[in-house]
């Protein structure tokens, strides 16, 4: 009995690796379409043959085609590597940079589009500047364009000027690609970071995709936000000296933020909820990290932000418009709670 579920356990791992490989010829195997198709069938025929054989005859032997195949496959995986030069789609053609002279930030490809719909837009890139010593407010937007339990996470950054800048992470499209979940996992994606105005990459999201969008205040001390706006530098710079892949998982737009907040605030715990991108508020909600003295239900109300995006489309003071009521924010939609400097 013993021996017979040992067996089944093996040939199970053995068919998750077929369907692996097979996934993975599919999204990196070159020669088109045609030959990755060929490439997936003949790789899960391989893995479900060997299996099959196995139990049939009882010679474990009969795998060892397979497993030599599996060791080649493995080296061609280990030797895709991300790259910096592709044809990219428009909105991640550029990923932000940065220099930092004491309290000024000065920052190279700043993305500002005019999107008229999501394939109708004009292009604009931009460099600003910003005083750190001027960090008001950190906020974090929630998209949600696939149901309730995966979200896109953006971080705003809002300063005593009035202005906001966003940063995103977001897989780096080449032209005509489109977001694929399994893709993801399947090194199919470059990372990009996107540093933007939100009249640009909130906009975008509500108004142009359709897509569902909650906003929150977060309680961060200015020390701490002035560390994750630098924390986005430092990723920045780290993606200009070298291209990393994104991966649906473990590099995508919620897990690198949160391990770049948890150097700052140590002790965060990790959850499940940093997969299910969807529940982030619940996260940030469970550790206090959002405004205090309301039930999260009144938070998310209060920070669901979708219709006022729409109304605000043609606003020249966007972000102040979307904010207005919302929990942390006053009528006007400026901040109305100030956060210690530590």
């Amino acid at each position: 009995m013993l021996a017979t579920l040992g067996k089944m356990a093996v040939s199970l791992i053995l068919l998750l690796t077929a369907l692996w490989g097979a996934l993975a010829l599919w999204y990196q195997l070159s020669g088109g379409t045609a030959a990755q198709a060929i490439g997936a069938l003949l790789w899960g025929a391989l893995g479900v043959a060997s299996v099959v054989l196995w139990w049939t005859r009882g010679d474990v032997r009969v795998l060892l085609p397979y497993a030599a195949g599996f060791i080649l496959l493995l080296l061609w995986w280990s030797l895709i590597t991300p790259k910096q030069q592709r044809v990219w789609a428009d909105d991640v053609a550029r990923n932000v940079t940065g220099t930092v002279t004491g309290n000024l930030v000065t920052l190279d490809n700043v993305r500002n589009f005019d999107w008229r719909s999501d394939d109708d837009y004009t292009v604009k890139w931009e460099q600003r500047s910003y005083d750190l010593d001027e960090l008001r407010t950190v906020d974090t937007a929630l998209s949600y364009w696939t149901g309730p339990y995966i979200a896109h996470t953006l971080i705003s950054f809002g300063f005593a000027d009035g202005r906001f800048l966003t940063f995103s992470i977001e897989i780096r499209k080449e032209k005509g690609e489109s977001f694929s979940a399994i893709g993801g996992f399947f090194k199919h994606f470059e990372m990009s970071l996107i540093a933007a105005d939100e009249r640009d990459i909130l906009r975008v999201r509500t108004n142009a995709r359709g897509e569902d969008m909650h906003l929150y205040r977060v309680m961060m001390p200015k020390a701490a936000m002035r560390s994750l706006f630098l924390a986005y530098l430092d990723e920045a710079q780290a993606l200009k000296a070298k291209p990393q892949f994104y991966n649906t998982l473990t590099a995508n737009c919620t897990t690198i933020v949160f391990e770049m907040v948890r150097r700052i605030v140590p002790g965060l715990p990790f959850d499940y909820r940093l997969m299910a991108s969807g529940y982030l508020d619940r996260y940030l909600f469970d550790v206090k990290g959002l405004v205090p003295g309301q039930s999260f239900q009144q938070l998310r109300e209060g920070g669901h932000v979708t219709a006022r995006a729409r109304a605000a489309n043609d606003d020249a003071d966007f972000s102040h418009a979307i904010r207005r009521g919302m929990p942390g924010y006053d009528e006007a939609g400026f901040p109305k709670l100030q956060m210690p400097r530590q």
